[in-house]
């Protein structure tokens, strides 16, 4: 075992150091109880070979009852405190992992498969339980068994002592020829796991396209060949542990006949009484049961090394976009100003900016859109006004403020961003609703519904507001799913609206009222709302006050519907094919 993972299982037994003591004291309580008991029984037998004393027996009786009695109570200590250690560890690593996950930007979360993670987060944690739980208190035990009963032996008589525990060491031989492969086996069967998670999260995530588009075969087969993989690598271990497991039983039932063979011949010549000979067999069959445990000891211990690397691994991770260390504290919420200066944004693992040198204004209460064709960096910048992908220092601004000054839960709280595809939780119609403001009251989430157009919808639910949204919103059609989500967004009265493409899925008449509700909502607060508007229709984003077009990451045109389709560029060439399109369609 190697420097690095003693220091790991010290660094997460430290803020338990004084329950483990108490456990290690309760063992070392436990082994010389049982030590004691072998050598009152031997004096016992020696006793009653001179003269048989009910009396006497009767006493001695209760006494290893006692003693007995009083093991059995600090081995269950012992198992409390050291277990109760594990617990612990166990429900303090799933809370960190899972802080530490809401840390991460979202890139890394949604390109990182979550059945690794989860199972980072499970199996190698309840790995890890074991490891600082079972494993310990085994070896420790183990330890301590050998400690005080092999002295005990040699007292009685050294050379049988030592023919009987001289096939020990040969278990040790066996374990750690076992325990490398053992350990590459556990990890395989781990990774295989994952891979499995992987699949069924995404096929439970995607059911709807693969009913779609009949794929049930496809998916079956994929998990078949994994479930292959995994039952492969499970089955390769249980083969190394059932090599393993009889061999060491073996070799301790082989000490104890030698023991026998040898200790009756001491017994016929007068050298050893009934007692020694009858302590003796107690000691070796004391001894038994540790050394036999110690290659699932082991096992354990080096399965729960793995995964404890598995989770360090994980944690290490560090966050590409944190707040900065000392962030700007700004007392006013601002008016959704917006300033972008060369504004150049690459995904990490690609060598083409998503964005390249992109610069524009946006005033206090504008309501400006956003289009361009499919790729051409439009979601790239409404997630670098969040902050959802990393931005250079001196790119963009908000209200005067670099945004990588502020702190990031500063920033999301003025920036209130609609994804096409928002996602709902398992909860009612009104939690989702008030999910950026959980103590916002009733009439804040009607207020949202109605600007957000929902509150039809919602009237015509059974439960109302009540409703409970099913996994993934599956319970509403996309556009309840967007216009929940908008409801969400508007609720936080956030001085920048950004709308990625999130009337996507609304009809153009309920999209065109939702524009106006905003607008006119916006005319009525005393700090006017910016909207920036990522669209596909450009029929709405005409009667937008601006609009941006962005092609192949750069910024090509901006300015009025009006003058836009009067030059010669990207803009006239998308809104003539949507033209064209409408005709079409009209035709048909």
């Amino acid at each position: 075992m190697g420097a690095y993972r003693v220091d790991l299982i010290r660094r997460y037994l430290r803020p338990h150091k004084k329950t483990v003591l108490l456990g290690a004291m309760a063992l070392v309580i436990v082994n010389v109880l049982s030590v004691s008991i072998p050598l009152l029984v031997r004096r016992v037998i020696d006793e009653l070979s001179n003269g048989f004393s009910l009396q006497t027996l009767l006493h001695q009786a209760l006494l290893i009852v006692a003693l007995a009695t009083l093991m059995g109570g600090f081995r269950l200590l012992s198992r409390m405190l050291v277990f109760g250690v594990g617990r612990q560890v166990e429900a303090d690593l799933k809370q960190q992992i899972f802080d530490h996950l809401l840390k991460q930007e979202p890139g890394w979360v949604q390109t990182t498969g979550s059945g690794e993670v989860i199972s980072r987060a499970t199996s190698d944690v309840e790995n890890v339980r074991r490891l600082l739980g079972f494993a310990v208190l085994s070896l420790t035990n183990t330890a301590l068994a050998y400690a005080l009963t092999l002295p005990a032996m040699l007292a009685i008589d050294p050379w049988l002592s030592l023919a009987a525990v001289g096939l020990y060491p040969l278990m040790l031989l066996v374990v750690s020829l076992f325990g490398g492969r053992m350990m590459g086996q556990q990890r395989r069967q781990q990774e295989a796991l994952a891979s499995m998670s992987d699949l069924i999260q995404e096929d439970l995530s995607g059911i709807s396209a693969i009913k779609i588009y009949g794929q049930e075969g496809t998916e079956q087969s994929a998990f078949a060949s994994r479930n292959r993989s995994y039952r492969d690598a499970a089955l390769n271990l249980a083969r190394t542990r059932s090599t393993l497991f009889p061999l060491l039983e073996g070799i301790s039932s082989v000490s104890l006949l030698l023991l026998l063979a040898l200790g009756s011949g001491q017994l016929e010549s007068g050298r050893l009484s009934i007692g020694d000979i009858v302590a003796l067999i107690l000691f070796v069959e004391r001894l038994v049961f540790p050394t036999a445990l110690l290659g699932f000891t082991l096992n354990t211990f080096q399965t729960g090394q793995v995964s404890l690397e598995r989770i360090e691994e994980l944690l290490d991770r560090q966050p590409q976009i944190v707040s900065p260390p000392q962030p700007i504290e700004v007392a006013e919420l601002g008016h959704g100003a917006i300033q972008a200066r060369g504004l150049t944004v690459t995904y990490p693992g690609s060598s083409r900016p998503a964005l390249l040198d992109v610069s524009f204004d946006l005033r206090p209460g504008e309501l400006v859109a956003v289009v361009g064709p499919v790729g051409c960096g439009k979601t790239t910048l409404a997630r670098a006004l969040g902050r959802m992908v990393e931005v250079a220092p001196g790119c963009l601004w908000l209200d005067g403020c670099d945004v990588t000054h502020l702190a990031l839960s500063e920033l999301r709280r003025r920036v209130a961003l609609v994804p096409q595809e928002g996602f709902l939780f398992t909860a009612t119609l009104a939690d989702n609703l008030r999910y950026g403001d959980p103590n916002a009251p009733d009439s804040s989430v009607e207020s949202a519904a109605q600007q957000a157009r929902l509150e039809g919808d919602i009237k015509g639910f059974p439960d109302g507001y009540q409703t409970l949204v099913g996994e993934r919103g599956i319970t509403l059609s996309g556009g309840q799913r967007q216009r929940t989500s908008l409801g969400r967004a508007l609720l936080v009265d956030a001085p920048l609206l950004v709308l990625d493409d999130a009337l996507a899925s609304v009809d153009n008449n309920t999209a065109a009222a939702i524009l106006r509700t905003i607008r006119a909502e916006k005319g009525r607060q005393l700090q006017s709302r910016t909207v920036l508007m990522i669209s596909h229709q450009l029929t709405a984003a005409a009667a937008c006050d601006r609009i941006l077009v962005l092609d192949g990451g750069r910024l090509v045109q901006q300015g009025h519907h009006s003058e836009l389709v009067d030059q010669v560029g990207t803009y006239r060439r998308l809104w003539e094919r949507e033209q064209a399109s409408e005709q079409l369609r009209a035709a048909s």
